[in-house]
């Protein structure tokens, strides 16, 4: 993917080029992702390998949302790639301490390897919904934004309180939460001339993709006891 990809033309009156274009974001979109997920698996693994504790919360959200940041700032450049491999390398790290835990229980390893599986199929499954129906999700856009605040509202309480019914019902929001992102980022790609930016696009499906991927594990674990 060369740098003159990060944006692509702007699509012309006809159809068909208008087709390309959205064709175009849509495979370096895909192709990115691939890469990002495969790097953070690498990240994951050698966290789990260092034996990497938990990071503090507050060092995780400067983290997470300071590397965001500069996605944001340099998408139009080279150095957004850069940028996103940071950010995903570093969410692939702070999982690390997460599958740690739950590899010392003793259906850890089926729990890890069944939410994964479930990701999988699950991301595969709205992203086929929204290309082959061709169904415009945008309307998608008012609960992703009240969703977000009540999610952060509810993981703020979930940190003074440990109680494993609240903790079930943030996961499960979360579920939702990134299944909506899913269907809303790729439904922007095919029907939104304007979004031409494929790291951005990768991004928004890679966080969508680990907080599925979390929630799921976190769902299993509570319904299993663990």
């Amino acid at each position: 993917m060369a740098y003159n990809d990060l944006r692509t033309a702007r699509p012309q009156s006809s159809g068909a080029a208008n087709s390309v274009s959205t064709n175009k974001v849509l495979r370096n979109t895909y192709a990115l992702l691939a890469m990002t997920l495969l790097f953070s698996a690498v990240t994951a693994g050698a966290a789990v390998a260092l034996g990497i504790q938990q990071m503090n919360i507050f060092v995780f959200l400067i983290g997470a949302y300071g590397l965001m940041f500069l996605v944001h700032k340099t998408a139009n450049s080279a150095a957004g790639l850069l940028a996103t491999f940071a950010f995903t390398g570093f969410m692939g790290f702070t999982l690390g301490p997460i599958l740690s835990a739950y590899l010392t229980l003793p259906n850890g390893g089926a729990l890890i390897m069944n939410a994964l599986a479930m990701t999988g199929l699950t991301f595969v499954g709205l992203s086929a919904i929204a290309l082959t129906t061709k169904k415009d999700f945008s309307f998608l856009s008012n609960f992703l934004m009240a969703g977000a605040i009540v999610l952060i509202l509810a993981m703020v309480a979930g940190i003074f309180f440990q109680i494993p019914a609240l903790s079930l019902m943030v996961s499960a929001g979360f579920v939702l939460f990134a299944s909506a992102a899913i269907l809303y980022q790729t439904s922007e790609i095919i029907h939104r001339a304007g979004e031409t930016n494929y790291i951005l696009a990768t991004v928004t499906l890679y966080v969508s993709i680990y907080n599925l991927f979390v929630s799921l594990l976190s769902i299993l674990g509570i319904m299993s006891n663990d």
